[in-house]
């Protein structure tokens, strides 16, 4: 969606400006740098030309030239963030909800004082089912079909624990065992902020520590979007990287909902749902688009009696990870996000339904609706969760 004048449009910035820029010299034209990386430029390309590979690339090409500013390399590990915060979760969360910590925070380092930012969490997902967390997967754990390996990634981890235990609680119910492997971030916040020696380093690490599991023939199922696809994509097409550990850890990667409806569908007609009357706005996040599976998430819900569904229209809700928390680039994450929210508040609909932590935070600041992860209302539905 064009709201800004500074970015000329994903072709211009990336394959035809790809031209000018030489391997061993500046890049002359910095527009790039606001590219949010959402990746519809890519999905939408009629030749198959990957545009935002290209302009992630350059963006990274712009930091090696100049350098990340401490915002940047902060946002860019929330791991590191929700580790530190932890013992004073409480405590930090209040500080941060104070006007003049905003305000000090946008003027110190620019992180936008009006942008959402996630609360942290006192315990951990792996803490409080340490009983799940394995290094190996027990032997023959695959062979039967009902065992998954849940990457849960930094959000569910450090800030949205509770997502994680329904998530865990939903597969439970269908007769799948959950183990949780060691892990760390996908990497995927700093590789947008063109940190990509980092952005490796963390992805060979995952790739390490999920081979085991991978190699026993298990799925690798993740709730967060982005780390899936990051899994499936990024690693490989962004970053670079080679080898068949990165070629199986892609190939048996799945979003959870794209694991429910295929990779386990008799399980499914083995439950029953209940009833949930209830209007609800669901809206596809830029990084599920890239996984190019549809909406697998949609199509379940759809099953749901009684939940009255409408879809959004927005191709994007404008935030793209990182980039809207920025106090330079929140006025365009804005306006890219305005119809969304519009549309949200016009519908009448109780909740926003989206699969991406980072839109859902998004979302909830802008429309004041609350914003949930689609496992929410599959537990619900199965009396999981109230």
């Amino acid at each position: 969606m064009a709201v800004s004048g500074v970015f000329r449009g994903p072709k211009a910035v990336g394959p035809q400006a790809q031209r000018f820029r030489h391997p061993r010299l500046p890049i002359p034209d910095d527009s790039v740098s606001w590219c949010s990386g959402c990746g519809t430029c890519t999905s939408v390309c009629p030749h198959g030309v990957l545009v935002a590979e290209i302009n992630i690339q350059a963006k990274a090409r712009l930091i090696e030239q100049g350098h990340a500013p401490l915002r940047d390399q902060l946002l860019a590990r929330p791991e590191m963030l929700g580790t530190l915060a932890r013992p004073a979760a409480g405590l930090t969360n209040k500080l941060l909800e104070l006007p003049i910590s905003r305000w000090l925070m946008e003027k110190g380092i620019g992180i936008a004082s009006r942008a959402p930012l996630p609360a942290f969490s006192g315990e951990t997902l792996r803490t409080r089912r340490a009983d799940l967390c394995v290094d190996q997967p027990p032997r023959n754990a695959g062979t039967k079909g009902d065992t998954i390996a849940y990457f849960h990634g930094c959000s569910t981890n450090y800030y949205e624990p509770e997502l994680g235990l329904l998530t865990i609680a939903v597969l439970e119910k269908l007769g799948i065992q959950v183990l949780i492997p060691p892990q760390n971030c996908c990497g995927l916040p700093l590789q947008s902020n063109g940190l990509f020696s980092a952005a490796r380093r963390y992805a060979r690490a995952n790739a390490e520590k999920m081979a085991p599991f991978v190699q026993a023939g298990l799925p690798i199922v993740g709730t967060s979007t982005s780390c899936t696809l990051a899994f499936k994509h990024e690693y490989r097409a962004v970053l670079g990287l080679e080898g068949a550990k990165f070629e199986m850890l892609a190939d048996r990667t799945r979003d959870l909902f794209e694991f429910l409806l295929w990779d386990a569908p008799d399980r499914l007609e083995t439950i029953k749902l209940g009833p949930l009357p209830m209007k609800v706005l669901y809206h596809i996040p830029c990084q599920l688009r890239s996984h190019a599976i549809g909406a697998p998430a949609l199509q379940l819900l759809h099953r749901i009696p009684g939940l009255e569904i409408e879809l959004s229209q927005a191709a994007c809700c404008g935030v793209a990870g990182t980039y809207g928390v920025k106090a330079e680039r929140y006025d365009v994450a804005r306006a890219v996000g305005e119809p969304l929210f519009q549309q949200a508040i016009d519908s009448g609909a109780e909740l926003v339904v989206t699969d991406s932590e980072t839109c859902r935070w998004w979302i909830g600041e802008h429309t004041g609706l609350p914003s949930v992860h689609p496992v929410e209302l599959l537990a619900r539905s199965l009396g999981i969760a109230a």
